[in-house]
């Protein structure tokens, strides 16, 4: 295994970083909603079959989906805040490589380099974790986590407009310039993590992850074109099986994995990826059925009429919803926990899909069930992040949250399809066009509606927090501090003080913890009076490694056997350290 580590100073975040963060990742979301208004037109724009122009936004997702874990890993060892940067940037290149073509193949290409920037999002969930005091954190991680509605919201109305006034390729030069100014602002604002994970890039399990999500996700998004009973269809689903169970395989042999398997699959970080893909399958429901809802002609009898920019301003209070929801989770997650404020969000997108079905007869019904949904909607986004951070280690941050927001790309993805096949098979054939009717928009809600209780169910399994909610309320000063808060929220681990050979305090120094299979448990950095904590996964045999500028590294055993256990790391000493129960 090798070792990364920086000694490059922790600069205290500013108060523009977290709205900075947020604007990325609002621009990276708006690139999964910037066609939707001219989707029915995009066979004749590219000079194309139907069926060729769904590629332009099946790649956008493959490539999200693909970039999403492998970028998370990549900011854990190498910087968030680089990679937050290089994520953008591909997004910028892709942008403008489609605003200059009218070609299929290369408008593809564009359209997979913008789905790297998905990204983006869970690196700026790892810097907030990395640089915030607690009292910010639950907030700003909502905020992020909600930008990815946020964004496909606000740019519903933006995107008509432009494509309703303007040439289309507007539409890219507009997404390149916002991804310019998010680049601007990141160099500026954002300074980089000192946080590093240990090991190295895990390239074949990359290639793997890769492989097996590109055979899944590509039946799903295309199987209504080729047949969901089709020999293609069912041959792809069947090699993903077999490439993601080898890759599981080999993932679990290597030391220094694309994705801890065995922390994904704790009880807390398994039931919230599972959660997240419901939450994700509820989520798009309401963007594809409300907006075709609105713009049906009034002679359909059920059809309300509106042109698209006035259908996009109607779903736009979803976006909007959501982020003004951010800091009422955050109130609401200090005092119940994030488990609590998921389950009410679910409960309040079910009650909006329930209460959706009988508001379906005039815009302004509409507008109130986008708004009941982007109150839900964004609790239980803002939930997610809070249940993985507070289930991994520091120094898996990017990768973990990467993992969960893949499972939300899963959830949108498979609700495209489902919804896509419901509408299809329910539709009038009305001089040779299909026109969706009221009965399949009503059973798209139910769906949705079903999504969210095995959502709920789901999060009724979560494991309770480990100390009562009135201590979630602990205020951090620094990244320093709020290691050490993190690690007092739970009833074991490691804590002590890294010493000199005159007894004096070292502040920052990396300690990390390595359990018996020579993989890390945990990591941290000492604070200003030496004293560090880390949190175990279980009782055993570790090691506790502490390194500093100026100062020979230094390797403990300690043994942990319940509670918690005072060990004090002199880097003077090659030896091992007194362990005081």
């Amino acid at each position: 295994m090798t070792h990364t580590t920086t000694d490059q100073p922790n600069r205290r975040a500013g108060g523009a970083v977290v709205p900075v963060l947020a604007f990325a990742g609002i621009v990276v979301a708006v690139m999964q909603t910037l066609l939707v208004p001219v989707i029915k037109d995009l066979p004749q724009l590219l000079g194309t079959a139907p069926s060729n122009a769904t590629w332009v936004l099946t790649s956008t997702l493959l490539s999200g989906a693909v970039a999403t874990p492998i970028m998370g890993r990549l900011g854990d060892l190498y910087g968030k805040r680089r990679m937050l940067i290089l994520s953008l940037s591909v997004m910028v290149a892709g942008a403008l490589v489609s605003a200059l073509t009218s070609q299929l193949i290369t408008m593809i290409v564009g359209r997979t380099l913008q789905g790297f920037a998905m990204g983006a999002i869970p690196l700026g969930i790892g810097l907030m974790r990395d640089m915030l005091p607690r009292e910010k954190l639950g907030s700003a991680m909502a905020l992020m986590s909600s930008s990815i509605g946020v964004g496909g919201g606000l740019a519903l109305p933006a995107a008509a407009l432009v494509a309703q006034h303007s040439d289309w390729h507007g539409l890219f030069y507009g997404a390149a310039g916002l991804g310019v100014l998010a680049i601007a602002l990141a160099l500026l604002v954002v300074p980089e993590s000192p946080m590093r994970a240990e090991g190295s890039f895990d390239l074949p399990g990359a290639a793997g992850l890769s492989t097996g999500l590109v055979l899944f996700l590509l039946p799903i998004t295309k199987g209504s074109d080729w047949g969901w009973s089709s020999g293609t269809t069912l041959g792809l689903f069947a090699a993903a099986v077999v490439v993601l169970l080898l890759w599981g395989l080999y993932e679990l042999r290597v030391p220094a994995p694309l994705v801890d398997l065995r922390t994904t699959a704790r009880r807390e970080v398994l039931l919230t990826n599972l959660a997240s893909i419901m939450v994700g399958v509820s989520f798009y429901v309401v963007s594809l059925v409300l907006p075709q809802l609105l713009q049906l002609p009034k002679a359909t009898g059920y059809g309300l009429g509106q042109s698209m920019v006035v259908a996009g301003l109607c779903v736009a209070p979803l976006g909007l919803t959501m982020m003004f929801t951010a800091p009422v989770y955050a109130r609401l997650s200090a005092r119940y926990g994030p488990k609590t404020t998921l389950i009410s969000g679910m409960l309040i997108i079910a009650v909006g899909y329930g209460g959706g079905l009988g508001l379906m007869d005039a815009a302004w019904q509409t507008i109130i069930t986008s708004v009941v949904l982007g109150a839900g909607i964004g609790l239980a986004y803002s939930s997610l992040p809070a249940l993985i951070v507070g289930a991994v280690p520091a120094s898996e941050t990017g990768a973990a949250n990467g993992l969960n927001t893949l499972m939300r790309s899963i959830g949108t993805s498979v609700s495209s399809a489902v919804i896509g096949m419901v509408l299809a098979n329910t539709a009038n054939d009305v001089g040779g066009v299909a026109v969706p009717t009221m009965h399949g928009f009503r059973v798209s809600f139910l769906i949705a509606t079903a999504a969210v209780a095995v959502g709920l169910l789901l999060a009724f399994f979560l494991p309770k927090p480990a100390r009562p909610a009135q201590h979630a309320q602990l205020r951090a000063s620094s990244e320093e501090d709020a290691n050490l808060e993190r690690a007092e929220e739970v009833l074991r681990g490691f804590r002590g003080r890294v010493l000199d050979a005159g007894g004096a305090p070292v502040a920052r120094a990396k300690v990390t913890l390595i359990d018996r299979r020579g993989r890390q448990a945990g990591a941290t950095v000492s604070t200003e009076d030496g004293s560090y904590a880390l949190a175990v996964p279980a009782q055993g045999a570790y090691v506790l490694a502490a390194r500093a500028a100026g100062h020979g590294p230094l390797a403990s055993s300690a043994t942990h056997s319940g509670g918690r256990h005072a060990v004090d790391l002199d880097l003077s000493l090659p030896g091992e350290a007194a362990v005081r129960a």
